[in-house]
């Protein structure tokens, strides 16, 4: 008789980089023992978990390569916090059952995911894409301004984003691509071509934070929630707590100044200047503005959320659905975080941040 192997393991892909540490100390606290820091290098995942009184556990682990399945034979919810260039690795940890959650923004990596659709439904796994702050609580706090009206016409996601906060490089260097490369939505229905960096719109970011005008940008909430909320019109936003460096980057991106960054040198260099850049601090907050219908009556609905250091925020959200997928039962599929939860999973001390005004 086959012996039945106990799945109890939370393996964190990634789990000694900037997020991953952040998402592996929390989730160690909870589960010690259970948790462990995998990547490439064993050198850095053990010197890391050795910083954790050993809660978490250091494994080596290449993605890329053929990985070997034994060491997943007792993971019950694998977290992804590193981009991936195809989805051999997705599809080996749903092929066996494990739940899967991704923190990472790559809408077209999303698409390929969401094939594996059956694949997953099969072999009874559930995974959770678009889980951080963006995507991730912007996508709940979009799906939370739509319950407000029976029908919504629009919504407009503004994000701060704080130039003094630490930014992962992987982080800078696609804030970087999406400045100069334009990019498509579906508005109304249509697809639709946007030029990155334009279409400014002026938010209220509260007494705090006062005004800024945010402009159009390539974050991935926009095209899941899309077809998630059935909204006609989502939009997203960026600007930076500095209004100055909000302006200073409209203006490169009108000069057509970006187009350099396709050579290398020039590329690399921007790259580490603004890894090296700290004008302003380390804030960071979302606006939603909702526009719909009530009883017949146009209304609007607003929402807000800020705070601090936005790589905690991330692994806050992650380790929510995490939580949630190894203690309890949820339909099995491919799934972006708000078509299974609601601001209800994150933790009380971020859910008291949140303001809704209608």
């Amino acid at each position: 008789m086959k012996e039945d192997i106990l799945k109890d393991k939370i393996i964190v892909v990634g789990g000694y980089g900037h997020v991953g540490q952040i998402l592996s100390k929390e989730l160690g606290e909870r589960y010690p023992g259970k948790v462990y820091a995998a990547g490439r290098s064993y050198e850095k995942a053990e010197k890391f978990a050795e910083s954790t009184n050993n809660k978490v556990i250091p494994m080596q682990l290449d993605t890329e390569s053929a990985a070997d399945a034994s060491q997943l034979k007792e993971a019950k919810v694998i977290v992804m916090c590193l981009d991936q260039k195809n989805t051999d690795f997705v599809r080996l940890c749903l092929t066996r059952g494990i739940h899967y959650v991704d923190i990472t923004a790559n809408m077209d990596f999303h698409k390929k995911i969401e094939e594996l659709k059956d694949a997953v439904v099969i072999n009874k796994a559930t995974a959770v894409l678009s889980v951080g702050l963006i995507p991730g609580i912007s996508n709940l706090l979009a799906a939370r301004a739509c319950e407000e009206m029976e029908e919504t016409d629009s919504v407009d996601i503004a994000v701060m984003l704080g130039l003094g906060d630490k930014h992962g490089r992987a982080a800078i260097e696609w804030t970087i691509n999406n400045m100069y490369n334009n990019f498509s939505v579906i508005e109304n229905g249509k697809q639709t071509e946007v030029i990155s960096f334009t279409e400014g719109k002026d938010f209220d970011f509260g007494e705090e934070l006062g005004r800024k005008k945010a402009y159009r940008f390539n974050f991935s909430d926009q095209h899941s929630l899309i077809n998630t909320l059935k909204v006609p019109f989502i939009k997203t936003r960026l600007c930076f707590d500095s209004a100055l460096s909000t302006k200073l980057f409209f203006i490169i991106k009108k000069a057509g100044i970006f187009k350099f960054l396709k050579y290398k040198k020039i590329y690399k260099g921007t790259a580490d200047l603004i890894s090296g850049f700290k004008m302003g601090s380390d804030k960071f907050a979302l606006k939603i503005e909702a526009i719909g219908r009530k009883a017949g009556v146009k209304v609007k609905t607003e929402v807000f959320f800020s705070g601090r250091v936005e790589a905690d925020m991330t692994a806050k959200a992650a380790a929510a659905v995490t939580k949630e997928l190894y203690n309890t039962n949820r339909p099995h599929g491919v799934f972006h975080i708000n078509e299974l939860f609601t601001i209800d999973i994150l933790p009380k001390q971020v859910k008291e941040k949140i303001i809704l005004k209608s």
